[in-house]
Formats: C-alpha cells, structure tokens, sequence
C-alpha cells in the first residue's frame, strides 16, 4: 500500500505507472506507421540504426503522452476514461509526470540525430512541440477543430521514418501524412459521441458538445469519405501496387458504411459510433499493414 503522507518525490510509482504515462496503446500505432515510412522509403537503411530510429521515434511518441498527461491533469480527473491515469490517481506528482517527458522528449531527438540524420531528428521535435503545446496546451480547450488541426501530429510519424531512412520527404510520405490526418477526425468525433458527457464536464469542447450530435455525425460521414479516397491515392499516384489499391478501396468502403450507420442512426443510439470507433482503429492498421506488405514485395 502506497504511503500518502510520504513526499511527492518519494512515491512509489512503479516502472509500470510511469509506462502508463506513455501512452502505450497509442505507441503502437506510432511505432507501426513510422515503421512502414521507413521501410516503404526507397534505399536501404543499416538494419541497427533502423531499430535505433524507430526506437527514437516511439521514445519520442511516450515523451508526448507524459507531457499530455502532466498538462491535462486537471480534466483528465473528471473523466471516466481518464480518472485512472496515473497523475489523477496520485500514483505520479505532476512535476514528475512533466520532468519525465522533458528527459525523454530530448533524448528522443538526439537519438534520431545521431542514428540517421538531422531533418527526421528536427521532425521528431516538431511533432513533439506540435502535440503539447500547439494542441494540447492552444487547441484542445478552444475550438472544437482541436482534433482536426491537432491530428498534425499523429500523422507526422511515418513521415518521420521517411525522412530517417532517406533524409528527405516525398510525395509518397505526404500521402501517408494525409491518410492519418484526414482519418482523425472521424476516429476522435465517434469517441466523443458516445463520451460526450466527460468532454462537457471537463469544458472540452469537442464538436458534440458544442455543435450537437447532427452536425458531428455529418462530418464523420464527410472525413470517412475523404479517409477512403486519401486511403487508395498511394496506388492511384503510383507509390503501391494495385494488391494495395484493393485492399484500401475495400477497407474505404468498409469505413464509409460505418460511417453511414452513424450517420443515418438514431440519435439516442450510440453503437453505431462505438463501431465506427473500433473500426477506425483496425482501419488504419489494416490499411497499413497493406502498405508494409506492399513495400516488402516492391522492395524484394
């Protein structure tokens, strides 16, 4: 049993509460969208600075949460889905929860710096500065575009592995920028769907709070559209194959009718969006673990 009246400084936080801190889940999908930049980028990169760069890359995903986490104390404590947080519970202080994601957010670059070079080190950085402070800290308690314009940072990872492998940054890179920004929205506005509530305690002003559920589910309707064509124009501008082409035309179709299912579904049902939601998340997983394999076999 933790001892409450012992120093912040002198708490018991386990390695696995401050593992919590970053944000493992979303790690994943961090580390597996750089890991398909990298080796869909053309050349081949030493296999033990791969491995280091993406290691950089997801170090640098965790220091983003532990620094989300530290600003977003206060609502997350009001939150169902985030009341068990480490910070909420008392498990990490604050000024811990800040310092740890600091250490790692510099050590994160100057990995990537010296595995493979400085733009991807410089981009790792940006994506950092660009989650805490631009949507974090400027946007997520302003507008209800938060998600939109914040959803920057969650697609700039396999434009980081990239630019690791090649020192560059393509077309074919910005496709799969395009692809996670424009999915964003309509992952994040089904979640808030069926949370609706926690945002509007915790002052959030996610698009249900403040433009009503009518409105919220037209433009999940009208990103899972732009999703679905952004999904297929890798193979459609000739950076994969037409294995990949199908696979993204079957998974854009797929994503557009849960989307309509939350769009024509009644108000007061929310499943149709607790779908959307998890198929939103194997959507992108999918879509690209087609890519990987897509650049396996052209790579071969």
């Amino acid at each position: 049993m933790r001892d409450a009246a012992a120093p912040a400084f002198f708490s018991a936080a386990s390695p696995r509460d401050y593992f919590s801190l970053l944000k493992p889940r979303v790690m994943t999908l961090v580390i597996f969208t750089a890991l398909v930049g990298l080796v869909a980028a053309p050349g081949a990169m030493d296999a033990g600075l791969g491995a280091a760069a993406l290691l950089a890359i997801a170090i640098g995903a965790g220091a983003s949460g532990a620094l989300n986490m530290w600003w977003d104390a206060d609502i997350d404590a009001v939150m169902a889905r985030t009341a068990c947080r480490p910070i909420p519970r008392g498990l990490i202080d604050r000024s811990s929860a800040g310092a740890f994601g600091v250490v790692l957010s510099v050590f994160s670059v100057v990995l990537l710096w010296l595995a493979s070079n400085a733009l991807a080190a410089g981009l790792l950085a940006f994506t950092i500065f660009f989650y805490v402070v631009v949507y974090s800290m400027l946007l997520k308690r302003s507008t209800p575009q938060n998600i939109v314009i914040g959803g920057a940072a969650g697609a700039l990872p396999p434009v980081v592995g990239w630019a690791a492998a090649t020192g560059s940054v393509s077309t074919e890179a910005l496709l799969f920028f395009l692809i996670i920004f424009l999915w964003t929205p309509a992952h994040f506005w089904a979640l808030a769907l069926f949370r609706e509530g926690d945002y509007a305690r915790a002052g959030v002003p996610m698009m249900p709070v403040v433009k009503g559920e009518k409105e919220t589910r037209r433009q999940i309707f009208a990103y899972a559209a732009l999703t679905a064509a952004a999904g297929v124009s890798p193979a459609v501008f000739g950076g994969a194959g037409a294995l990949y082409g199908a696979s993204a035309a079957t998974l854009g179709a797929s994503f557009l009718y849960f989307a309509w299912r939350v769009l024509t579904g009644a108000a007061a049902d929310k499943k149709p969006a607790r779908k959307l939601f998890a198929f939103s998340i194997l959507y992108l997983f999918a879509l690209f673990a087609a890519l990987l394999v897509d650049a396996l076999i052209r790579h071969a």
